[in-house]
């Protein structure tokens, strides 16, 4: 293919792409009725959504996390379920049981919270690892089997969990294997003191709007089909995996001096995710083609619940994001 086959049909895609993420702009409109600031989260939840994966939010409590899902899924018109993650939680309060009903002497099948659209798996790092295992086995294979019956999960699927940073006592965090199974853990701040100053207002005198329905479920599936299509050079992809195999062999990269730093590298899901993520962030900024701009922003929430950090580290309280900081510097951008 030449090049200005290449260009036109860029040019044709580019076309298309804006077309199909027109509602973009007013899913966006409809959820900043309720949340107020916090545009890095929300932005997310939509990377999130529109390349079928599952986000880890970590935040204190009060930012806005649960309401932001559940907007979502208002303007989405989708299914939504909000599951309290506790210590006393059980695999089949999350994906449903078999109840013996004595009528008919039979056992008739409850679905658990996990069948929605939207789910909000709230405080994930308070329950068991049994129960934290049957929600990321659903969320990987996107189906739930219970007895000898397997349900494939509603599209789209969408999981937003959170964790808190600041309690440790009866948490079990989770293990780094499945932590890998989120496309993006994304850290949230609190509001400016402008942002914050209208939620206390919107508060107070309840001036809130309320969400409409301005999406179908089949648009976003659409859009979860248009996203694939968005173009990616290969000088990006390229650019991807020399990003993530510095994680893995610093020393190949002129970072030697990030080799005691790291434990261990991101893993393959970790170059597919940023290819995902980068080509979702391309689809929200309305085009249909992947920029280097568009990798660096989705970066630090791909990466930094991929890249295990020694003691070392630690005793230096060097994280994981300073580490994909200093590799982003140091990796040429195409």
């Amino acid at each position: 293919m030449n090049d200005t086959n290449t260009t036109v049909d860029v040019a044709g895609l580019n076309e298309k792409i804006e077309r199909e993420s027109a509602f973009i702009d007013l899913l966006t409109a409809e959820m900043n009725k309720v949340i107020v600031g916090q545009r890095h989260m929300v932005e997310r939840l939509l990377i999130g959504l529109l390349g079928k994966g599952h986000i880890l939010l970590e935040g204190v409590p009060g930012l806005a996390k649960t309401l932001a899902i559940n907007t979502l899924s208002k303007a989405v018109q989708g299914s939504f379920s909000r599951i309290q993650f506790t210590p006393d939680l059980l695999p089949a309060d999350v994906i449903g049981t078999m109840i013996y009903n004595a009528k008919e002497n039979d056992f008739s099948i409850k679905k658990g919270p996990i069948f929605a659209n939207f789910v909000l798996a709230d405080e994930i790092n308070r329950a068991p690892a049994k129960v934290q295992s049957a929600l990321l086995e659903a969320m990987q294979e996107k189906q739930v089997t219970i007895g000898d019956k397997t349900f494939v999960l509603d599209k789209p699927f969408l999981v937003m969990a959170t964790q808190n940073p600041v309690e440790q006592e009866g948490t079990y965090p989770l293990p780094e294997a499945q932590v890998d199974r989120f496309m993006l853990k994304t850290v949230i701040d609190y509001p400016k003191l402008n942002e914050e100053q209208l939620v206390m207002r919107a508060n107070l005198n309840g001036s809130f709007g309320s969400v409409n329905p301005v999406i179908s479920v089949e648009q976003i599936l659409r859009a979860q089909e248009a996203v694939n299509q968005v173009y990616m050079d290969e000088k990006i992809e390229k650019y991807i995996l020399d990003i993530i195999f510095a994680t893995r062999y610093p020393d190949r990269y002129n970072l030697s001096d990030l080799s005691p730093l790291i434990s261990f590298g991101a893993s393959p899901r970790g170059s597919i995710n940023m290819a995902k993520a980068a080509k979702c962030y391309a689809f929200i900024k309305r085009r249909g083609f992947v920029i280097p701009e568009d990798v660096r922003a989705v970066v630090l929430d791909v990466l930094r619940h991929r890249i295990g950090i020694t003691y070392e580290a630690e005793a230096e309280n060097i994280t994981s994001e300073d580490i994909v900081g200093k590799i982003v510097n140091e990796i040429e951008v195409p």
